[in-house]
Formats: C-alpha cells, structure tokens, sequence
C-alpha cells in the first residue's frame, strides 16, 4: 500500500523490464541481451519512452512499447519473439491463471484498481 500512496503522490511512472528469458519457454528461448536491457533502461531514464505509442498485451495486461531507441522494435511484444504465437498464449495463459489463484489471498485487502491492473 505504501508503494502505491507514493506512486500516486509523486506521479512516479511504473516499468516492467524484462531481463530475462525471451523467444520460448526455458530451454528453447534465449536470455536478454544485455545491450537490449541497457538500451531499455537508459531509454526509461531518459525519458525517451515518454509518450511512446503502447499496444495492449490482453494477456498480462500490460501497455508494451512499439518503438524503444537502440533496441529493435522485434523484441519489444514478447509474443512476436516465440517461433509460434499460440505457444506464447498458451504459456501465458497458464502463467497469468498461475498470478490470479495467488492473487485471491489478497484480494480483500487490495483497492480496486491495483485488482483491476493485473493478468486476466
């Protein structure tokens, strides 16, 4: 709760950064480059990403970038990184199904709109 009072209260803006896995499941994908996860961060700190045009990720419900300087715009929707798109559903699918039963221990305790933010 204290982290959302003080987001709101400074207008902090919020990223996900993935400087992980990418391209697959484990095993099949690749780990991020660490040139792309610079490249990202720097962008952020910059404030290059400011006003970017996002594409909903209907999954995770996130709002991902099109466009980052320094990185290519292929690595930015994690799907378009899986050799099949139905793959990237099917794992994300279990993955968010895996967030949402987690979640409901906290649900009573958690505003509306943090509820709302999360993977459907």
């Amino acid at each position: 709760r204290q982290l959302g009072d003080r987001i709101s209260k400074h207008k902090a803006q919020v990223w996900l950064v993935n400087t992980g896995w990418t391209g697959g499941a484990y095993g099949q994908g690749r780990r991020m480059r660490l040139g792309d996860t610079r490249a990202i961060v720097e962008s952020l700190l910059s404030g290059a990403l400011n006003g970017v045009r996002c594409e909903r990720e209907n999954i995770f419900n996130l709002e991902i970038p099109t466009e980052c300087p320094n990185v290519r715009n292929e690595i930015l929707q994690p799907r378009d990184t899986w050799g099949s798109g139905a793959d990237y559903d099917a794992k994300a699918r279990t993955l968010a199904g895996m967030f949402v039963e987690n979640f409901k221990a906290f649900e009573s305790e958690t505003e509306a709109g943090i509820r709302e933010a999360g993977p459907r």
